[in-house]
């Protein structure tokens, strides 16, 4: 088993010979080496090596010179490069140019006539600020999950968000998202305190995550907010789930102190298809923007895209008797008319059936009269 340290390689990029030459000689003592006489030439080498850590560059080559390097560098989507150092070598009375490579992301200067000492030293120190960066980086990313309700974060659910729009644009799929908030956040707030709303909001989040299927994915998106990111599912079912989610939590049995809180939340979604999007970013603020409408108005609503989405939610009787049960008759009681008139059929057979005389004909002209023009 080979246990041998590999050194961090360094690409040096200069026209002159002599000069990279020079470097070599300083520093090959702790560090592998590359080398390259022109600017294209050392990009070319970044990209295609990925084990460079650090760059030192002239700042005047033929093709591409160090200041079209360096911003190439700057510029690059990918990562590694981006947050490579580089050095660049300047003359003693270069006193703009150093300016314009400072201002364009250079990471420090040498002159041609550094001493070995002195070049290892900023070389060594700008490898060991890049490496705790990166350690930084890669602690960030690994946090994927909130510690407090093991749900996923929102840097997380914006890239699994990415992931699952740019796979849908590649293979004619949908997928949909859902922006789940709270009603009445800071009344809630204000009666029952901070950490018990912060017990809630976790609760809720156990609730969500039972419900999800295992391809999707929940986490948290903001204050007593919930994202999901659902690949594969229309529009229409994400929906249907959604009215699902708020009648589950508007007929839940919450107390706090033996007093009941009274819990709802609004739903915003948003589908690839129906909002003809394929941009995660701009699905995701669709998402939110109506959930934000929902909340506006009134709460406890579902908000979807124009097609599907912005339509009163129809009672039905198995929704007014769990929220009758719940105690929850102010919710029911704006739709009192729709229920009465769901409810003539059932009189109608309970009259035949078990020969009652209730006078539902009665009943039926009645709620007529309120409502002119529509029959039971």
């Amino acid at each position: 088993m080979n246990d041998a340290v590999v050194p961090p390689k360094v690409l040096i990029v200069d026209d002159s010979r002599i000069v990279r030459a020079s470097l070599i000689r300083h520093i090959k003592s702790r560090y592998e080496v590359r080398e390259e006489e022109d600017g294209e030439a050392g990009w070319q080498t970044l990209v295609l090596d990925p084990t460079i850590q650090a760059v030192i560059s002239d700042l005047s080559m033929p093709v591409l010179d160090g200041f079209g390097l360096l911003e190439r560098i700057r510029q690059s989507k990918i990562g590694r490069i981006r947050r490579l150092p580089v050095i660049m070598i300047s003359g003693e009375d270069d006193d703009d140019a150093c300016n314009r490579a400072q201002a364009g992301g250079a990471s420090d200067f040498i002159s041609k006539g550094v001493g070995t000492a002195e070049l290892l030293t900023r070389l060594d120190a700008q490898i060991r600020l890049a490496q705790a960066e990166e350690a930084l980086d890669a602690v960030r990313d690994d946090a994927v999950k909130n510690p407090l309700t093991g749900l996923f974060t929102r840097r997380y659910l914006e890239n699994q968000a990415d992931q699952a729009c740019s796979l849908a644009q590649r293979k004619g799929g949908e997928v949909s998202l859902l922006m789940i908030g709270f009603d009445r956040l800071a009344a809630l707030t204000e009666q029952y305190g901070a950490s018990v709303v912060e017990q809630l909001v976790a609760q809720f989040g156990r609730l969500l995550a039972s419900k999800i299927r295992r391809e999707d994915s929940l986490g948290h998106f903001g204050t007593a907010q919930f994202a999901i990111v659902s690949p594969g599912t229309p529009g229409a079912s994400c929906r249907s789930f959604a009215l699902r989610l708020k009648e589950a939590v508007e007929t839940a049995h919450v107390a706090f102190h033996g007093q009941r809180v009274d819990l709802s939340v609004s739903i915003g979604i948003a589908n690839n298809c129906d909002d003809r999007s394929a941009a995660a970013n701009h699905l995701l603020a669709l998402a939110g923007e109506r959930m934000g409408e929902a909340i506006a108005a009134g709460g406890n609503r579902v908000v979807g895209c124009e097609a599907e989405g912005r339509r009163p939610d129809a009672i039905t009787l198995e929704r007014a008797l769990a929220l009758l049960e719940a105690g929850r008759g102010d919710m029911v009681r704006g739709s009192s008319q729709d229920v009465a008139r769901r409810l003539l059929p059932l009189l109608r057979f309970l009259n035949y059936e078990l020969q009652w005389q209730l006078p539902v004909d009665e009943l039926e002209r009645q709620l007529n009269q309120h409502h002119p023009g529509q029959t039971g």
